[in-house]
């Protein structure tokens, strides 16, 4: 077969893959039958485990186009492998978008596409028996009446199928694809035929997003076939044949439980998931066919291109449809975390639009005014005389936005972590100690005529104590104890993997509005503008000079407020503005909006309080409720607010007047630009930057007078950008957004703690800064370095104009939230960084911050490495700065209220939602309480568990490197540790010491120390390897000194060490078990000494590894683990200077001298202040010894950002001097970088 070249599925997108093509080969399955018959069913179990394997194994490479089993390959880091079985649909055509080939030679010309319908119809039950079953093909019949069979595969709840244009498998899109506005209206909103109906399912299979709980017995399975219980399973089989059985049957009741739990815990949150994806996920829909009938079908059936009859008492979207007619008030908050209600729109169609520049592509994400996403509830509907509220379906089932958020949880990415990686190395390790063990346990038994069937076993057995079976259930503790403390203080988490991985957070970014501030807004006050001049600032925007003025006309009609169930809801802004003027809104009721057409308004007018008191009689009052009643102003035309345009606008008109008024508020700069410049005032930025810098929001409000030719039919039709201009610029409403009162002491904590924090918010950058220096973010001596950026235009190459912001005055002389002098200086690379990024920062927008993306690739780590602020930023943009931080190794963390933040929480190292709605569930880390003050709390908790999970890992590989060393010393004599003896150390010492060691809550505060990421660490390294040592030492030297004393001899049943009292009680009980003991020779004095040796060495060990400040509190505030550590220290005193004869019989220990005892416990001793000793020159001289040791003096830093500050260091271009401009020119053919120019 020629090599095909490399295909790609969803090429360029976050889940690209490779894709190869491969044919079932029947020599290699027989093949593979014979070895894994000959491996009892090893070879099956590896096949299961590694997918390109199974594949490579039994079958051959093919063309992509003909095979019949695929194999994917991430192309991401991970490189993970999957594979799929392709299998054929019969189908009258290969696009579900277009119409279906007619087989005209079997029909008249005249049926030909009444034929096509109808053949879906004859062969819709031949398609449901086939599709269903998912089976290939096999009828003759069937393929001569279809002449085309589609190829298609499964992966990750989404189809992809054969496409001839790219020859490759490529997902079947909806219409939120190449789709044009123009095409919505004219050729997909009169809805499909049956027969289309039934031919676009058959492609884009049911409407639902289905989370199967799986069965338990499925779960077992998979559960079981796990690597870790294959091990055990062969290790308590391998105890049995030694005749070890009550080590055997509590290792399985603890496999037992363990995975009961898993299942337990595994089921629990597929069901978790099940619930909220499954409500109100199948509902009885009206659909519009072609025939302009409407049937009512299971939401279920629909399919892209359907068109959906939205009920007046709202709905719950069961798939993404875009509004073609009619208005919709729906709430989001399961797909923004926002509860506020947002009002949609129908989809303009641009054929209506006379002046419009052109028809354009219909994205959800562009149009998303105009979309009803899946999982969203549609509250109410408004229609006009009697026309239906109509929407076209254009994504189903996993394609939705909700689907998309289902699959990225039930497929997550797998957790990149140093930790992780390490731990496989570290257990690669111990089966490298395990195999020289193997090796020397066959040759010595082999040397000592052993039989076969001793030597097999007992080689077998060194590896299942080298590798400790009780692993992964220790490192998971810590985890599991740090989540319930978690969840104590309102922190819930639903990755708990994710905790280890917040101990390494080095910087995180922050949302402004309802994060580092109050969520609402307060009206701090107006600022008027008459002839072009602007006026004092006034408190109060409900005055009775104002009452008729243009300014409160734009402030009571210029927003997107409704009632819902009589209650005003809408934009928090938008309510305050509307509340400070305290006037009412009166909306059309269902039956007028029913009777009349789409311009009935909604009616805004004062109350009456507002109007002056009145000191005539009961007649005048009347007077004045009747003029109170006949100032109102109507909303004939509302054009939303856009994040992309930063305006909306409103055409009302006053009761009584002719002409029609244009009202627009939004960004204040925007606004500006759309005004008449003589409008303007001249130092009308001078007051806004004035504003700007003292932290508050502010919105600017304009006028237009409309010509009276418009007439109130012309404008529902007429184009927004015709309105929105030569506007009259009437002044700003000043908006204050308070910063939350914990704010700057949890930003001092952090940068005391070296952690960068970042602000990323859609706000107004100077306002931004502003803030940004308020809570201490930047610090008042530092520059703060503007950045904008500009596209490509009229032939000028992409260019960066760089500003340096002024620095406050009066912030050098207030206090400000963090002294400098209180951030401390570290000796380590990560300072160099630190103390560059205190002299400046850079701070930019999101349309900077995409050109620079684009043009300027190479300029984005030195931004990112030094930006602090980033403004007007759009969902995307923040995942994509998430993106940038880490590809120059920040552990990141990401804090917001979940609107619009979604995306870059689930990017985030350590994505934490402050708020409590659905739309958590995309964040690993949800927040009780709406407050910063989690973060430290998180990164505490995340760091108390990661020195846990390390110092569980030490323990165990200690755990399982002295008893290999027991184990290979007494294999040297041809005798073991006892099962009760296994039996003791494993359930009374192990267990008991792994599970309370993980007990030690986080430290009270946050220091400016990190804690390292991974195993491999110089002094991790240093501390499990000197630890290996000291008890190989005092192992071996008690093992020797033993063989030394005067009354030591081989034992046997008749040896009498002790005194003659003693030896007579002894021996009766040995006699009992002579046979026993002389089969497996475990009664010895070699075993009884390195028994106690042992014993004490695990405790010894378990102490000095309880590592307490500073990142967990001391082990002596830990009351179990003490405890456990003393009963056990005791205990095993007293069982070796006060031995018991019935304790001695259960742990199969012999009786030595008094005097041996006291060596013994001299030797415990010791060994006890080497090791602590040793630990404490390991944490204080372990760096530097190693350093010296391999004699790498100036390392390098690891990380990118470190090796980048270095670099930054030494750069004098850097950072770019004031008032310069950066230019990209465009790539050259020849390389693809881009050369920047610096023009001052």
């Amino acid at each position: 077969m020629e090599k095909e070249e490399k295909k790609f599925v969803n090429k360029a997108e976050e889940d690209e893959m490779e894709i190869y093509g491969y044919d079932l080969c029947r020599w290699k399955l027989v093949l593979v039958t014979v070895g894994v018959i000959c491996s009892g069913g090893f070879l099956l179990l590896l096949l299961y485990w590694m997918p390109q394997w199974r594949v490579k194994a039994t079958c051959k490479r093919t063309v992509l186009k003909d095979c019949e089993v695929v194999l994917l390959r991430t192309t991401d880091e991970f490189k993970i492998w999957f594979c799929a079985k392709v299998r054929i649909m019969p189908s009258l055509g290969a696009n579900p978008l277009q119409n279906p080939n007619p087989i005209v030679h079997k029909v008249s010309n005249g049926h030909a596409v009444h034929f096509c319908e109808s053949a879906a119809e004859e062969n819709k039950n031949d398609l449901k028996k086939y599709l269903p079953s998912e089976e290939v093909l096999s009828s003759a019949s069937l393929i001569s009446m279809l002449p085309l069979q589609i190829r298609y595969f499964t992966h990750h709840s989404v189809k992809y199928f054969w496409n001839d244009s790219v020859q490759s498998f490529d997902v079947v899109r909806g219409l939120d694809e190449s789709t044009f506005c123009s095409s919505i209206h004219n050729k997909h909103s009169t809805g499909l035929t049956k027969g289309m109906h039934d031919y676009r399912k058959a492609f884009y299979g049911v409407n639902e997003i289905a989370v199967k709980v799986p069965s338990i017995f499925k779960l077992l399975i998979k559960e079981v076939l796990n690597p870790f219980y294959i091990f055990q399973l062969f290790s308590v089989i391998l105890w049995i044949t030694d005749e070890y059985h009550y080590y055997a049957l509590a290792i399985v009741i603890m496999s037992v439980i363990s995975i009961a739990s898993s299942l337990y815990t595994i089921r629990k949150q597929y069901v978790m998931l099940h619930d909220m994806v499954a409500a109100h996920s199948i509902v009885r829909v009206s659909v519009c066919r072609g025939n302009q009938e409407i049937e009512e079908i299971l939401s279920t059936d629909l399919v892209p291109g359907d068109i959906m009859l939205i009920p007046s008492n709202g709905t719950i979207m069961p798939c993404d449809a875009v509004l073609l007619s009619g208005t919709c008030i729906v709430n989001e908050s399961m797909l923004t975390g926002e509860s506020v209600p947002v009002t949609k729109i129908n989809l303009p169609n641009p054929s209506e639009y006379p002046k419009a520049v052109g028809d354009e592509i219909y994205s959800p994400e562009v149009h998303k005014r105009h979309t009803l996403f899946c999982g969203t509830n549609v509250i109410q509907t408004r229609f006009y005389t009697g026309e239906l509220v109509k929407a076209l379906v254009v994504r189903t089932g996993f394609s939705t936005a909700k689907g998309q958020l289902v699959r990225s949880i039930l497929y997550p990415k797998p957790t990149d972590f140093k930790l992780y990686r390490d731990a496989y190395l570290f257990l690669l390790s111990l089966v490298v100690v395990a195999g020289i063990g193997f090796l020397y346990t066959v040759v010595n038994s082999i040397l000592n005529e052993v039989p076969a069937h001793t030597i097999v076993i007992e080689s077998l057995d060194i590896i299942t104590i080298t590798v400790p079976p009780a692993l992964p259930a220790a490192m998971t503790a810590g985890i599991v104890y740090a989540q319930r403390r978690l969840k104590k203080i309102g922190i819930f988490c639903i990755s708990p993997q994710r905790i280890n991985i917040c101990g390494q957070l080095n910087l995180v970014c922050f949302d402004k509005t309802g994060t580092l501030t109050e969520d609402g807004l307060d009206l701090w006050g107006i600022q008027r503008v008459e002839n072009a001049r602007f006026l004092l600032p006034e408190e109060r925007a409900c005055s009775e000079s104002l009452l008729k003025s243009e300014f409160v006309a734009c402030m009571a009609t210029c927003h997107s407020l409704t009632k819902i169930e009589g209650v005003l809801s809408g934009d928090p802004l938008d309510l305050k503005m509307f509340e400070a003027i305290g006037w009412i809104l009166e909306e059309a009721t269902e039956e007028e909006t029913a009777l009349h057409n789409r311009i009935m308004p909604t009616v805004v007018r004062p109350s009456k309080q507002l109007f002056p008191e009145s000191k005539q009689a009961a007649n005048q009052e009347m007077e004045l409720f009747e003029l109170s009643t006949s100032y109102e102003i109507g909303i004939v035309r509302q054009f939303p607010f856009s994040s992309v345009l930063q305006r909306m606008c409103v055409i009302a008109r006053v009761l009584g007047e002719k002409r029609m008024d244009a009202y627009m508020k939004g960004a204040p700069e925007v606004i500006a630009s759309l005004c008449k410049q003589e409008t303007v005032p001249v130092d009308f930025e001078c007051v806004l930057e004035e504003y700007t810098k003292q932290g508050f929001r502010v919105i600017a409000l304009a006028h237009r007078k409309l010509e009276s030719k418009l007439t109130w039919h012309k404008v529902q039709t007429i184009n927004r950008d015709a309105i929105e201009s030569n506007m009259d610029f009437m002044g700003l409403i000043i908006m204050q957004n308070k910063l939350k009162q914990e704010t700057p002491a949890v930003l001092e904590d952090l940068h005391k703690a070296n952690i960068r924090t970042v602000m990323v918010t859609g706000d107004n950058m100077l306002t931004a800064i502003s803030v940004a220096r308020d809570c201490g973010m930047i610090l008042p001596q530092d520059k703060v370095i503007i950045a904008e950026a500009l596209p490509p235009k009229d032939g000028q190459a992409a260019r960066i104009n760089w500003h340096y912001a002024d620095t406050l005055a009066k912030c050098t002389s207030s206090s400000p939230a963090i002294n400098s002098e209180d951030i401390p200086v570290k000796l380590v690379h990560e300072s160099l960084e630190d103390l560059q990024m205190t002299k400046y920062h850079f701070a930019m927008n999101g349309k900077s911050f995409a050109v620079i993306l684009e043009h300027f690739q190479d300029l984005v780590p030195k931004l990112v490495l030094h930006g602090t602020v980033f403004a007007r930023m759009a969902p995307d943009q923040k995942t994509q700065l998430v993106e940038a931080l880490q590809n120059v190794d920040y552990y990141v963390g990401m804090c917001g209220d979940g609107a619009n933040d979604c995306g870059a929480l689930k990017r985030a190292h350590g994505g934490i939602s402050l708020s409590e709605l659905e739309a958590s569930v995309a964040s690993p880390f949800t927040s009780r309480t709406p407050s910063i003050s989690c973060v430290p709390k998180l990164i505490r908790e995340g760091r108390a568990a990661l020195i846990t999970s390390f110092c569980v890992f030490k323990f165990m590989a200690l755990y399982s490197i002295i008893q290999y060393i027991s184990v290979t010393l007494l294999y040297s004599i041809l005798s073991n540790l006892g099962d009760f003896q296994f039996l003791f150390i494993d359930l009374a010492i192990i267990l008991v010491v792994v599970f309370t060691m993980s007990l030690n809550p986080a430290w009270k505060e946050l220091v400016a120390r990190r804690p390292p990421s991974g195993l491999i660490s110089g002094p991790l390294l240093c501390s499990v390897l000197s630890q290996i040592i000291i008890c190989l030492a005092f192992q071996t030297f008690g093992f020797f000194w033993v063989k030394q004393q005067s009354w030591y001899e081989p034992w046997t049943t008749e040896s009498d060490a002790c005194n003659v009292l003693d030896a007579t009680n002894t021996s009766f009980a040995h006699r009992g078990n002579e046979t026993l003991h002389d089969e497996h020779y475990i009664k010895n004095y070699e075993n009884t000494t390195l028994f106690f040796i042992s014993s004490f060495q695990y405790l010894i060990v378990a102490i000095v590894f309880s590592k307490g400040k500073p990142f967990r509190q001391p082990c002596y505030k830990n009351f179990l683990f003490v405890i456990s550590v003393i009963v056990l220290y005791v205990f095993i005193f007293f069982i070796m200077l006060h031995p018991v004869e019935s304790v001695d019989t259960f742990l199969e220990l012999v009786c030595v001298p008094y005097e041996w005892r006291l060596r013994i416990l001299i030797i415990v001793i010791l060994n006890a202040i080497v090791s602590v000793l040793t630990e404490e020159a390991v944490d204080r001289r372990g760096v530097c010894f190693l350093s010296s040791l391999f004699g790498c003096r100036e390392k390098t830093p690891k990380a990118k950002y470190m090796h980048l500050a270095q670099e930054l260091l030494v750069d004098p271009e850097w950072p770019p001097k004031p008032r310069t401009t950066t230019e990209a020119k465009v790539p050259s053919q020849e390389n693809g970088s881009y050369q920047i120019i610096t023009v001052t």
